[in-house]
């Protein structure tokens, strides 16, 4: 299904996501449809292991430390995006942010896929994020193709969001990971 451009909704460790190809303009620009979302808005993507990271996105030592640390795990990593990903997906400085969740259904889809998948919440634009696949379907229905039903995801904090651009970490949003616990594994 993400190989013909199709939007996929999918359990991760914290909520439901919609997964996409990030490389392709169509699939983006379909995903931005479903959820009624103005392009302008980075969307975060999930990657099966840091190979991925590191096909989709610039990955230093500071970066690989923190993902050795926390992944699988909810922890995003901003990092500078690799050419091949669609401009739209990406924040105005041309970096995505990245993680490997603590799920396993998320984990194989990207894993089956071959490359890291979106990972924006499965809700139209402006409504709660869900973690229950019941929600998923009453809110998007029709307007996904697939809805991979794991049960209801976890739920909880969000991850924590890290700029790990560079050898001093800052922290973006706090979340599921404590901050001093991320610099902390830095030491």
């Amino acid at each position: 299904m993400l190989r013909r451009g199709g939007v996929v909704a999918y359990a991760t460790d914290t909520l439901y996501g919609l997964a996409v190809d990030p490389r392709s303009d169509e699939a983006v620009a379909r995903l931005f449809a479903v959820k009624g979302r103005q392009t302008g808005h980075a969307v975060p993507l999930i990657a099966a292991d840091l190979e991925q990271v590191a096909a989709a996105a610039q990955c230093d030592a500071c970066a690989r430390q923190l993902a050795e640390a926390f992944w699988p795990g909810p922890v995003s990593l901003i990092l500078d995006a690799k050419p091949g990903l669609c401009r739209d997906l990406l924040a105005a400085d041309g970096s995505v942010a990245v993680r490997v969740p603590a799920h396993h259904a998320a984990r194989e889809l990207a894993a089956a896929f071959g490359f890291c998948i979106t990972s924006t919440s499965a809700n139209p634009s402006g409504a709660p994020p869900t973690a229950s696949p019941d929600e998923v379907a009453a809110s998007l229905g029709e307007r996904v193709d697939l809805l991979l039903d794991s049960g209801p995801a976890p739920g909880g904090a969000p991850s924590t969001i890290v700029d790990a651009r560079g050898s001093t970490p800052r922290l973006v949003r706090a979340g599921a990971v404590a901050w001093e616990r991320v610099l902390r594994s830095l030491q």
